[in-house]
């Protein structure tokens, strides 16, 4: 498959045609990591389309904008329903992954929690009644269940621990697994690319720095985010969540409108398409 993907590359390039070569569910970090594009050939340059911000987020928006989610949050009084604290799901095992759930673990922050990692031998997962009620558990994952959401894991933890694909200071990728918990309106702590905070923030988005320690954000050794992300989940099992909660309607009201906020999708999207037009306006064809 790859000659002849290359041999027809070449056979394009020689006729002046230009390259966008898309895999808009990866990052540049994954991309890198054994794939061959057109880039690697001497004398021809391409346009690389991964996901950035914008993919995940139009693919979410355009999976769950019609969906009837109930979560059930802000039930306030004598009674706090929530029983668990962190929702914190995992399944291919990254280094960076590998080494915070060890952290995790270790550190006990995870006793009273639901989480699962499957990718490890034998794979760890979540009870039952927290599984996607319309899959066989045994068989998942499957091509698009990632994206899925149910609610009780939501309903029942107080906060959601995202385990991004990557944690380089060279990108920042967004995947499914941010807009998960911001469609359900829970609140997150996030173990991802350097400045991860900053940029969600910057496209529209607010975190949660009003209420707890975010500074996790902008540590670029790898391994000082790990133990400042366990450090700050140990702290928040002493947390009063009720108030917290309480304090963050709006907030978490306004990230939900504003992920199936068209205009505001459309906004990422357009910088994509620019970025398109500014490579084939400044590219030069090789003779």
């Amino acid at each position: 498959y790859q000659k002849e993907l290359l041999m027809r590359v070449r056979l394009l390039h020689s006729q002046g045609f230009k390259f966008i070569m898309a895999s808009p569910w990866e990052s540049h970090e994954n991309i890198k990591a054994g794939n061959i594009y057109p880039n690697d050939i001497e004398g021809i340059t391409s346009f690389n389309w991964t996901g950035g911000v914008s993919w995940f987020w139009w693919y979410m928006y355009d999976k769950h904008l019609n969906n009837k989610f109930k979560f059930t949050h802000d039930h306030f009084g004598s009674y706090w329903y929530k029983k668990c604290d962190f929702l914190y799901l995992n399944k291919e095992p990254r280094e960076h992954r590998i080494k915070l759930y060890n952290k995790l673990i270790e550190g006990g922050v995870l006793a009273n929690s639901v989480y699962s990692f499957l990718g490890l031998k034998p794979p760890v997962r979540i009870d039952k009644e927290y599984e996607l009620p319309w899959v066989d558990a045994n068989n998942y994952p499957k091509y698009g269940m990632d994206q899925d959401i149910y609610e009780q894991p939501y309903v029942d933890t107080v906060c959601s621990i995202v385990s991004e694909t990557n944690d380089n200071d060279t990108d920042v990728f967004m995947t499914e697994k941010i807009w998960k918990p911001i469609i359900a309106q829970q609140v997150f702590v996030v173990h991802g690319n350097h400045l991860y905070l900053q940029k969600l923030r910057e496209i529209g988005f607010k975190t949660f720095g009003s209420y707890f320690d975010e500074s996790y954000d902008l540590e670029c050794d790898r391994d000082k985010k790990i133990d400042a992300i366990v450090s700050l989940c140990k702290d928040l099992r002493t947390k009063d969540w009720q108030d917290i909660y309480r304090q963050t309607i709006a907030l978490r009201q306004h990230n939900y409108d504003t992920l199936f906020n068209k205009e505001k999708l459309s906004e990422e999207v357009n910088k994509t398409l620019i970025s398109f037009l500014e490579f084939f306006d400044n590219s030069q064809v090789s003779s």
